[in-house]
């Protein structure tokens, strides 16, 4: 299962930049078939990731759509070396072909956001991820609509806790020149919830990393509980220590091992 914070997309037909995703410091490379690379150029991005997984680099890919003229192909390659898949337009009719494979579930569509109970329970897949771009074109509003992105982040969250899988992963902030907008969308995802983020660009995932690891303040207030607990103490910071705050105590600073294991050790 994958626990990824940062999730790097590099377009499949440019192997020249494979290295440098590589030691980005992105928990997860995603080389990308799909959006990324036209159709005429489908054949030398699944080549270019054949040649690059024979060297030695262990990426993810964003396959073609099921029904598209590409996709049996790009399943051929990532059965062939048992790479993760990230699936965009996931729904729940889509996973019947990827049975036996590690399986990211990009939600899409208004169809993928409903079905995100039963995708998420679906036994290959790892993680639930949000594609809020394609998601506000289909449902005709702005992809800068956060009521809208909330409301989707918020069914992935309920679907993946659900399921017993991390927390969703948040779309893309397109917006490459405007860290302000990077920093708010991080804390409107990390406020419900998400764990992750899609990023196109390595300057993204430092930040990333920052706002997905819990701050001091929350690392002490979670020690302190913990703490009480063991002491018997019932009271911290004039509230009660009771399960549900022990859990969220715990959890916090799961999240800080975590960073810290991903950060040594990027996947």
């Amino acid at each position: 299962m994958t626990t990824a914070r940062s999730l790097l997309f590099v377009p499949g037909d440019r192997p020249d930049r494979f290295a440098r995703a590589a030691t980005s410091g992105a928990d997860l490379v995603v080389t990308d078939i799909e959006d990324a690379v036209a159709p005429e150029r489908k054949d030398a991005a699944r080549a270019a990731i054949d040649d690059a997984v024979r060297e030695g680099l262990r990426p993810a890919v964003r396959i073609n759509a099921v029904g598209t003229p590409w996709h049996a192909d790009d399943l051929d390659l990532v059965r062939r070396h048992g790479l993760l898949v990230m699936l965009p337009k996931a729904e729940e009719a889509a996973l019947s072909a990827l049975d036996g494979l590690r399986v990211v579930a990009l939600v899409e569509t208004a169809r993928g956001l409903l079905d995100a109970p039963r995708i998420a329970a679906h036994p290959c897949v790892d993680r639930l991820a949000l594609g809020h771009l394609d998601l506000a074109a289909e449902l005709g509003v702005s992809p800068d609509n956060r009521t809208i992105v909330d409301a989707a982040r918020v069914q992935l969250l309920i679907a993946s806790t659900a399921a017993g899988l991390p927390g969703p992963v948040d779309g893309v902030t397109a917006q490459l020149r405007d860290p302000e907008w990077l920093r708010a969308d991080l804390a409107a995802a990390t406020a419900v919830g998400c764990a992750g983020k899609l990023c196109i660009h390595p300057d993204q995932i430092a930040p990333v990393h920052a706002a997905l690891a819990p701050d001091d303040d929350e690392i002490a207030w979670a020690r302190r509980v913990l703490a009480s607990a063991d002491a018997g103490v019932s009271v911290v910071d004039d509230r009660m220590v009771d399960a549900p705050v022990l859990a969220r105590a715990r959890t916090i600073l799961a999240r800080t091992d975590e960073a810290r294991t991903e950060g040594e050790h990027p996947s």
